[in-house]
């Protein structure tokens, strides 16, 4: 456990290291991957652009790699490998792609099934050894074993949540994301059907992953949990209610295995209302630490939130506006300087400067057009 604590921890300071660096006048360029929802006349699959950190500049993007839907992806630690899930209305499928960091190409390696129909996350441990990937219609999470060289093994594991009855209410699962806290030891996997994140123990010895006792964790009523974002010293993750528009504090005590929601927050501002159309996308946490962010749809804005460590409460921060429509996901540079917001329905990804005080972005004159765009990732060029 505190070997892939101690791992956690360094790519911290790893990352610490590379913002003070930043400090001094040279350019940081990173490759920057973009997944969408394709069609006949629109976007193709993986994206590849080339992002400046020192001046924000974002290049026009190219294709890296044509695929049906890549709604996600996720990029593993040492940069080499590729995860992309296929969304669609069929059985749902899980790629592992090589990725060259010197160049940005990709190269397919291994499809397996997701056992379930729309599968729209997939992430890996920080040892990138187990990948876990969430199927929305059925309301399912598969777990896959990697092997060394980072493609896809095998499928361990498959569970689906059964329909529950809530309220007097059947409630159909809703598998929305998976992440593998920073020991290696859990994964939390949301489900917006039954307003719950599941949570699932792994055995590295035995090469298992099975539910965990307690098997989830309650989220608010009616609040849809949609995306997990666990901090790096794993004290606390952050939970965005996809149709009550909330961000949720969880206290994280996984040595007594014990999970609490200690504070909920509208994403909206204070005279505002949940609106038909209304809905937050997903949640990350700054790279300082001090702040936290949600999309929200319809509303089209950013939710900025200041977060306390001390007392593991956020505050209201404001909004980022600007040219939005559907903001499903975004991404901030690994030095914290700039976000990158997709407007799925407005065609475009936005460069925003961080204001580093307050944690709110200013529009940039630097953006891209790119059709249906929904998954940002930075990945740093050698």
């Amino acid at each position: 456990m505190f070997k892939f604590l101690g791992f956690a921890l360094l790519l911290v300071v790893l990352n610490q290291t590379a913002c003070q660096a930043n400090d001094e006048p040279q350019s940081e360029q990173y490759w920057v991957f973009l997944g969408t929802y394709t069609s006949a006349d629109g976007s193709r699959g993986i994206y590849r652009s080339s992002f400046d950190a020192t001046t924000g500049q974002l290049s026009q993007p190219e294709l890296a790699m044509e695929l049906e839907s890549p709604s996600f992806f996720h990029i593993a630690p040492d940069g080499k490998s590729l995860y992309a899930v296929r969304e669609n209305n069929q059985e749902g499928g899980v790629h592992s792609f090589r990725l060259d960091p010197q160049t940005g190409a990709l190269s397919q390696q291994v499809t397996l099934s997701s056992v379930g129909a729309t599968a729209c996350h997939v992430s890996t441990d920080s040892a990138n050894q187990f990948a876990v990937v969430s199927n929305y219609f059925g309301g399912s999470f598969a777990f896959f074993k990697l092997k060394p060289d980072g493609s896809l093994d095998s499928r361990i594991a498959h569970y689906p949540i059964p329909v529950t009855k809530i309220d007097g209410v059947d409630r159909e699962a809703r598998g929305h994301c998976g992440f593998f806290d920073a020991t290696g030891t859990l994964a939390f996997t949301c489900d917006a059907g039954q307003d719950k994140v599941h949570l699932y123990r792994v055995d590295r010895a035995k090469g298992t992953i099975t539910p965990n006792d307690p098997p989830y964790l309650a989220m608010p009523a009616l609040s849809a949990p949609r995306h997990i974002h666990i901090a790096p010293d794993n004290s606390v993750a952050f939970v965005n209610g996809e149709r009550d528009m909330t961000v949720n504090v969880v206290k994280l005590d996984v040595a007594r295995n014990k999970f609490e929601v200690i504070q909920s927050l509208s994403t909206l501002r204070e005279s505002e209302k949940v609106e038909p159309g209304y809905s937050t996308a997903e949640c990350r946490i700054h790279p300082s630490g001090k702040f936290v962010y949600v999309s929200n749809r319809g509303h089209d804005t950013i939710a900025a939130f200041q977060y306390n460590a001390q007392t593991m409460q956020l505050s209201p921060a404001g909004h980022i506006t600007g040219d939005i429509k559907i903001p499903r996901n975004f991404n901030i540079s690994p030095c914290g300087k700039w976000i990158l917001i997709a407007s799925q329905d407005g065609g475009n990804v936005g460069v925003y400067q961080i204001d580093p005080t307050t944690g709110l972005a200013k529009a940039t004159a630097n953006a891209i057009k790119i059709d249906h765009c929904i998954c940002i990732k930075f990945l740093a060029k050698p």
